[in-house]
């Protein structure tokens, strides 16, 4: 069990540092990605950025995830919950649009005119306080490398035992501290697990490594 998140991006930050990682861009989901990943950057003297991503909700039941969409990109869909509720991935083209519109406005409240990060030749590291569906994580890592990075790693402190091998090939490299076999949920596994603000999000970003474009 983890202090917290910021304890979690430490232990994280340890095991990457030891990997020896090219040129690192560090990318956090947001919120609760981010204060992990705000040590890892700074462990790695890294870039710190957001990658924006919106859980596409099954209506009437939107803590199940249909889908996710990132920005710049095609959202993913869970094909099983799809054929489960009997719909489609055109059923959703009205709440993709909406999300599209949330995730432009929480680029601009977050990131202002900080550039997006070039990432030729670059290690592109995904951070998360860990998975649940995973429906967020594969949509940010689709959305990642559209855009080219050399490498892509992904890093989150505590995950389902078979996520890794759900995430084989969207990654090149999976870091994870945690694997139990029990898994009921992320926030089972921090002694404090409180909600992140965009407050919280803004200022870390501040106090982090602005990416070159």
């Amino acid at each position: 069990m983890f202090a917290d998140r910021a304890e979690a991006g430490r232990k994280l930050a340890d095991r990457l540092t030891d990997m020896a990682i090219a040129k690192p861009v560090v990318f956090a989901l947001p919120r609760g990605g981010v204060p992990v990943a705000a040590e890892i950057a700074a462990a790695l003297d890294a870039p710190l950025d957001l990658i924006l991503v919106r859980k596409i909700g099954v209506p009437g039941h939107e803590e199940l995830a249909a889908g996710a969409v990132a920005e710049g990109t095609a959202p993913v869909f869970n094909a099983g919950v799809l054929a489960e509720i009997a719909m489609r991935k055109e059923d959703f083209a009205g709440r993709v649009a909406e999300l599209r519109r949330e995730i432009a406005g929480r680029r601009r409240r977050y990131l202002g005119d900080r550039p997006v990060a070039g990432l030729t030749g670059a290690t592109a590291i995904v951070v998360d306080d860990g998975i649940a569906t995973g429906a967020t994580l594969r949509a940010a890592l689709a959305a990642l490398r559209e855009r080219s990075p050399a490498r892509i790693v992904l890093a989150v402190p505590v995950a389902p035992r078979e996520a890794r091998a759900d995430f084989e090939g969207t990654a090149d490299e999976i870091v994870i501290l945690e694997e139990p076999a029990s898994f009921y949920a992320v926030g089972a596994h921090y002694r404090a697990f409180p909600q992140t603000s965009d407050e919280e999000v803004i200022a870390a970003l501040a106090a982090g490594r602005a990416p070159e474009p």
